[in-house]
C-alpha cells in the first residue's frame, strides 16, 4: 500500500455508509481507523460516490435526499478526503431537489479542475460558471 493514501472502491464506502454485510462493515472501519492512526489519507473519487449514491437509492432503497444526507454525513465525520466539487456540492442545501443534480455537479467540477469549458445539453448547467448549453 501507499504511504501517501489510499483511495476506496465503491465496495468498500457502501459497507461503510450501510453496515451490511456486518463482518465486512467491521473490517472496512478497522482498515480506515488503522489508515487514519497512521496518518495516512483516505481518498473517495467522485466516481465512487456517483456509484454509491446511485447503489444507496438503487439497491438499499434510499430516497435521493437520504442518500446524500448520508454521503455528506459520511464526508463530514472524519479525515476522508474528497474533491473540491464533492464537498461543495455536498455542503449545497437542497441538494436532492438542485439542479443541477449532484453527479452533474461533480461532473462539472471534474471539467474546472481541468481548466475546461463544460459543453452540456443540460439546460439546468447553464447556472455553473465555465458551461455552454448547445
Amino acid at each position: 500500500m501507499s504511504a501517501s493514501g489510499v483511495s476506496l472502491d465503491t465496495s468498500v464506502l457502501l459497507r461503510l455508509l450501510v453496515a451490511e454485510p456486518h463482518g465486512q462493515f467491521q473490517k472496512a472501519t478497522k482498515f480506515v481507523d488503522e489508515q487514519r492512526a497512521a496518518r495516512v489519507t483516505v481518498h473517495v473519487s467522485d466516481l465512487v460516490l456517483s456509484e454509491a449514491y446511485f447503489a444507496l437509492q438503487t439497491s438499499y432503497q434510499f430516497s435521493k435526499a437520504q442518500a446524500l444526507r448520508t454521503l455528506a454525513s459520511f464526508v463530514q465525520s472524519g479525515p476522508i478526503t474528497v474533491s473540491a466539487a464533492a464537498h461543495a456540492s455536498l455542503a449545497l442545501p437542497d441538494l436532492a431537489t438542485a439542479k443541477p443534480g449532484f453527479v452533474d455537479r461533480l461532473i462539472h467540477g471534474a471539467s474546472q479542475s481541468a481548466g475546461h469549458t463544460l459543453i452540456t445539453f443540460e439546460k439546468s448547467a447553464k447556472r455553473l460558471p465555465a458551461t455552454f448549453v448547445l
